[in-house]
């Protein structure tokens, strides 16, 4: 596997294969989960490109940008063993050279909701950066995570809306066996706040056990009260959202919906998602 780190060595690398390729885009402290985008990658192109970069432009200050883990010769190593063919790792001076990209792209009324009112400058900078990468790699497959499902539906609009010629390929979740899903976070967490934690993803499971029975109008709302009856985990939203378009879900509603929550357990914002059915 081919380590690549300027501009000029992906230009020459990229220059050079044929075929289909296949991107997955990273932040690094890679886990399985991101190990299930490359092999969803694999399986769709003749080569894989992956990059590790920990983005600042969609970081806010007070953030954990700076603390964000970061290990890129374990992230080679398990790269290789997965059979990436090469990984780019760029610095913030090779992706931004004049320390601040002017021009930005707006992400739409998806992004003010959510992780977008949370968070408001975050989707802004996932773009641009997603942007950038996929002008210098040119992919015609690009995989990206359910676990971030507003950004998988903004980033999958700005191909459509820019013309991008490239597909977006959904990639499942991946989960410990005990339903925690992976996170580079997740490290953050001690043993007593990951146990706590797991409270995540079974109440998402009795949402989505119970949806038919709640309804559309009532499902958050219940599984926001359970989550704010268990000490330890301090809610930010949950919402039940339209796949198409990821609006919320107001009044009578049938179909698949996405149920989505963000909360913090000790000072780790976690962010989890199920599909359901109404």
């Amino acid at each position: 596997m081919e380590i690549l780190k300027t501009r000029s060595e992906l230009s020459a690398w990229r220059n050079g294969v044929s075929g289909k390729l296949g991107l997955v885009m990273t932040m690094g402290a890679l886990h399985e989960g991101h190990l299930d985008l490359v092999r969803a990658a694999k399986a769709q192109a003749d080569t894989v490109l992956v990059t590790v970069f920990v983005n600042p432009t969609q970081f806010a200050p007070g953030e954990d940008y700076d603390t964000y883990p970061r290990d890129l010769a374990g992230d080679a190593a398990k790269l290789q063993a997965v059979g990436a063919d090469a990984l780019f790792a760029p610095t913030p001076e090779v992706m931004y050279p004049a320390g601040e990209a002017l021009v930005r792209f707006d992400p739409g009324r998806a992004a003010t909701i959510l992780e977008g009112k949370t968070r408001p400058t975050h989707f802004a900078g996932v773009l641009l950066v997603v942007g950038k990468m996929f002008h210098l790699t040119r992919p015609d497959v690009a995989a990206f995570g359910k676990k971030d499902a507003q950004q998988l539906a903004i980033v999958s609009q700005m191909v459509t809306d820019l013309d991008f010629p490239l597909t977006i390929l959904p990639v499942e979740i991946r989960r410990e066996p005990d339903g925690l899903a992976l996170s580079s976070r997740n490290r953050y967490l001690s043993p007593q706040e990951r146990d706590t934690a797991l409270n995540l993803s079974q109440a998402l499971t009795w949402g989505r056990e119970n949806a038919s029975r709640l309804g559309a109008g009532d499902l958050a709302a219940k599984v926001r009260q359970r989550l704010e009856s268990v000490p330890g985990i301090d809610v930010d939203y949950v919402a039940l959202v339209n796949p198409v378009g990821f609006v919320p879900i107001t009044g009578d509603y049938h179909g698949r919906a996405i149920l989505a929550l963000a909360a913090k357990v000790g000072s780790t914002r976690l962010i989890d998602n199920m599909d359901v059915q109404l």
